[in-house]
């Protein structure tokens, strides 16, 4: 799926890039949690349309998310093409049957949200997979255009992410509250997990960091431990740096290792992913040795923050491939 007129500045943040990571992970434990149920509880159809404020966003968005794409309508009571296109997307949340949820969000009412989603007019429709965010469309687009824009995003989360949608119950009571699941059985590192996201919540990332590498010790493969480790030493190196300063080496030094590799970091927290990328893949194509080794494997480790799945890392993988062969 391709932005259109939509600008991705900011999104990606500091809080972002462990939010992105933590619901992922909890994509992963839901659809393992209804396997061994026999299929996800039914919720009634009232709960595919719902409005969100920003106290609310990380529960009623971000959470969700791990479970269904949440498709996101930021409009305004004074905004004519808003009142065309809420009611069309509230229809087709209906018509789609739990293959997405809409959330709406009263931009007059929530203005910080709008700001983070880099929104310059409305309406905007955005879309959050797993805690990743993704720009559908801006205005009030033609109802086939919207159709095949959804039935993308609903790819996109059956592809990467193993989401199916939810389960409605069209009898059942607004309101009516799902059955509880069992609790999932904890598994070997569950207690060394829970203790490096405490750790990064506290934003002691010496002690993520050391958390997350006694997982790898016993088990490398750990793709949360991974993750985690990544996201944590990215957090880590930026609260040590002045921005400011960081940019004037960058752009005054285009020849220096270190400053570009800082640099590179603020682009990534920054939201600006593809300008961190082709910086360090422009680096190692002008250097050599030691040097270029250092900057493929930090790029390597952002590859992580971001996700394998990310069409973006791909992209860069394919560009240092390039420079590298």
């Amino acid at each position: 799926m391709q932005p259109r007129n939509m600008s991705m500045s900011g999104v990606v943040d500091l809080a972002a890039v462990k939010a992105a990571g933590e619901a992922k992970a909890k994509a992963e434990q839901a659809r393992a949690e209804s396997a061994r149920q026999g299929g996800p509880a039914a919720v009634p159809a009232s709960s595919l349309v719902f409005d969100v404020d920003e106290a609310g966003f990380e529960s009623d968005v971000l959470q969700r998310s791990a479970e269904v794409p949440v498709v996101i309508d930021f409009w305004a009571e004074w905004c004519e093409p808003c009142k065309q296109l809420g009611p069309l997307l509230e229809r087709l949340a209906q018509e789609y049957n739990g293959r997405f949820v809409l959330a709406k969000v009263d931009v007059d009412a929530n203005q910080m949200l709008m700001q983070q989603f880099g929104i310059q007019g409305i309406p905007a429709v955005f879309a959050v997979v797993a805690g990743q965010a993704l720009p559908l469309f801006q205005g009030a687009a033609p109802e086939s255009q919207i159709r095949q824009t959804l039935d993308q995003l609903i790819q996109v989360g059956e592809e990467r992410f193993g989401l199916t949608g939810i389960v409605v119950d069209p009898d059942a009571a607004p309101g009516a509250a799902a059955q509880e699941p069992a609790p999932v059985p904890a598994g070997p590192y569950d207690a060394l997990l829970e203790a490096a996201a405490q750790a990064l919540d506290a934003n002691d990332f010496a002690g993520a960091v050391q958390a997350y590498k006694n997982v790898l010790s016993d088990e490398p493969a750990n793709s949360e431990a991974k993750l985690g480790l990544a996201q944590a030493e990215l957090l880590a190196r930026v609260q040590k740096t002045d921005p400011q300063q960081v940019r004037k080496d960058a752009a005054e030094n285009p020849a220096d290792v270190p400053a570009q590799l800082a640099a590179a970091d603020l682009d990534l927290v920054g939201g600006h992913v593809e300008d961190a990328f082709g910086r360090l893949v422009e680096t190692v194509r002008r250097t050599f040795g030691d040097d270029r080794d250092r900057v493929r494997v930090r790029l390597l480790e952002l590859f992580e923050v971001i996700g394998p799945d990310d069409p973006r890392v791909g992209a860069a993988r394919t560009a240092l491939a390039r420079v590298l062969f």
